[in-house]
């Protein structure tokens, strides 16, 4: 792999690798706070093609110590140069970013996104490791059923900014929808009570449009963990460009959009029918007899979403936090003070048994019981 395959940005003022900034959207230099605009990055990156260029020129270097890789051991595995401190690190095929774990400055491979791999869309960050940190301890304050050692000895082991890949769908539906419903009315005639049902066949149907529907394209992310940390304004979504990843972490997809497809059908199938279904009012019940969608003029684009992760551990369990990094909404399981718990499931038991009797007695009281 040759130098020019590597993307580092240096500030020209002091010499510091400079990185993203969510809270202005611009290139920031951490060490003088000097700003750049994105479009300057292009004669930054004229001048690092340059420079590599010279450094590929380099030859006659001899390595004989160690020995030779056996065949497939390497497989999988990337070799990403810091140029600042000239450290090596090796990654899975999956990452696309990273920081040297060295010096803690900013690489980026770019041959990771050129080709079908390259994303169409990126969100920016919008919130910093900070903010993400602070929305933790908002997480577990005031949880009744926390364990207390969890709180107090509690630490998070890493916070990590990471673009997570999407599989971005676009479709129409036509669809019809047979519903069956009933209504009645009770009335008093006399001492006699009387009860009319009627029944009805409804039908719905019609076109609806689809844009952005999200698709984690990532096998290391739980589908689960980001659909609740969605929505993501897609309006404010931007072109890539490598610049918007330095700093952050990024995965590439290893999720196909075709592997995808089904998934996103279905997430279409069922808003398309609760859509039709809020139609259907005036009833007592309403019952979906039969449903009918059919897709098409579906088109996919590859995006990268801001997400901050945090892990912690705590006794020998491994908890995993998501923050929408655009949004702030953040998710997470928490553990569950068992003796805590059962305490209250028996204090709500034996309050609801004391108005249980209480209830008993007075309609007792009263004669109607």
């Amino acid at each position: 792999m040759s130098m020019s395959d590597l993307r580092e940005y240096k500030c020209p003022a002091c010499g510091g690798a400079i990185e993203f900034d969510s809270k202005s959207q611009k290139m920031k230099c951490p060490y003088c706070d000097t700003e750049f605009e994105l479009e300057t990055l292009k004669e930054l990156d004229a001048q690092m093609e340059r420079e590599a260029g010279q450094q590929d020129d380099l030859s006659g270097w001899q390595t004989d110590a160690g020995g030779e890789w056996q065949e497939g051991e390497t497989d999988g595995m990337n070799v990403y140069t810091c140029q600042s401190c000239g450290g090596e690190i090796i990654a899975d095929e999956n990452t696309g970013a990273s920081n040297c774990p060295y010096c803690g400055n900013p690489v980026i491979m770019t041959e990771k996104f050129k080709g079908a791999l390259r994303p169409d869309l990126v969100i920016p960050f919008k919130l910093d490791k900070k903010a993400a940190k602070e929305a933790y301890y908002r997480h577990i304050k005031g949880r009744t059923f926390l364990p207390k050692a969890f709180r107090r000895e509690n630490h998070i082991d890493e916070i990590v900014g990471i673009y997570v890949p999407f599989w971005l769908f676009d479709m129409e539906t036509n669809a019809l929808v047979t519903y069956d419903a009933e209504r009645s009315r009770v009335w008093m005639s006399g001492d006699v009570e009387y009860t009319e049902h009627e029944f009805f066949k409804i039908e719905r149907g019609g076109t609806m449009a689809f844009e952005h529907i999200p698709e984690d394209g990532s096998r290391k992310m739980e589908d689960d963990l980001m659909e609740s940390i969605e929505p993501f304004n897609c309006r404010e979504a931007v072109d890539f460009q490598t610049a918007y990843l330095a700093g952050y972490l990024a995965d590439k997809y290893d999720v196909t959009a075709e592997e995808s497809i089904d998934r996103a059908n279905e997430r279409v199938k069922k808003s398309t029918e609760q859509a039709f279904a809020e139609t259907v009012i005036g009833y007592d019940t309403v019952v979906a007899e039969n449903t009918s969608v059919q897709f098409h003029g579906g088109k996919a684009k590859y995006a990268l979403y801001p997400v901050w992760l945090l892990n912690t551990t705590w006794n020998g369990n491994k908890y995993t936090f998501a923050m929408n990094g655009q949004t702030g909404k953040f998710v997470g399981d928490l553990p569950v003070d068992k003796a805590t718990a059962t305490r209250w499931t028996l204090v709500l038991a034996g309050a609801f048994t004391a108005l249980t009797y209480g209830a008993a007695t007075l309609l007792h009281f009263l004669g109607l019981f």
